[in-house]
């Protein structure tokens, strides 16, 4: 199986998320459906049905989780260096159409965020990032049209 890159704070989030379902989320759902059946009837309770569902989503995801946390590959940005973009970097970029100033660091795909700044490994912007070096140019393909940003900086974090 494929291994799926992400920053130890990614892998936290993922670990806490995780807890949280199995701790809280998993009894609040087993209670809700408890009390649900004491209402009766149960093909035609709602409640019951509001239960089973939302039990079935959050067994569904555990299980993503947890196959997600075992084919999980930390990697300590900390310890890279260089200016070289690559997974885990802090890099800023300048539109050379509008001399707009942006910042990502590059991420696991469920650690982005587009409005903090974490921008997922398999995103197109990433993609044709990686490799490049501090004053190297790149061209995006977007929706609305081909981008070209200038890389002004590369750091590790």
């Amino acid at each position: 199986m494929q291994r799926i890159p992400m920053t130890a704070q990614g892998f936290m989030r993922l670990q806490e998320e995780l807890k949280h379902l199995k701790m809280v989320e998993r009894s609040a759902v087993i209670k809700a459906i408890s009390e649900a059946r004491a209402l009766g009837d149960l093909s035609e309770n709602a409640e019951y049905h509001a239960a089973r569902e939302r039990q079935g989503f959050v067994e569904g995801r555990i299980a993503e989780l947890e196959a997600k946390l075992s084919l999980a590959e930390v990697i300590d940005v900390a310890k890279l260096s260089g200016n070289t973009v690559r997974f885990g970097a802090s890099i800023k970029l300048i539109d050379e159409d509008t001399e707009e100033e942006c910042a990502y660091q590059i991420v696991g795909v469920d650690e982005a965020d587009i409005n903090q700044g974490l921008l997922s490994i398999s995103a197109p912007l990433a993609r044709s990032l990686i490799g490049k070096k501090v004053g190297d140019s790149v061209e995006v393909r977007t929706p609305g049209g081909a981008k070209t940003y200038e890389i002004v900086s590369v750091a590790f974090k």
